[in-house]
């Protein structure tokens, strides 16, 4: 009888746990149709080479091409090194 009570009790308070991690999970719900299946495209940094998402990336336009930098920091030095 407290083998039975042991098991009854575990598996109620794994069911809790889920419905915890459930209600507590991911509330973002992002429609990849509308994106195409694609949540964002992620940039290279030409100046320091790291990979950022576009949407956050700074943009600039560079001897007539648009490029991408992690910080205005990077853009500002990629871009006087591209006057030398």
């Amino acid at each position: 009888m407290g083998f039975f009570r042991l098991f009854i009790f575990g598996a109620l308070i794994y069911l809790l746990y889920r419905l915890v991690k459930s209600a507590l999970g991911s509330t973002k719900i992002i429609d990849q149709r509308r994106t195409n299946g694609v949540i964002d495209e992620m940039v290279q940094d030409p100046s320091c080479k790291t990979y950022i998402p576009r949407r956050d990336a700074q943009k600039r336009s560079v001897a007539g091409r648009e490029y991408f930098f992690c910080s205005k920091e990077c853009a500002d030095k990629f871009q006087e090194e591209m006057k030398r």
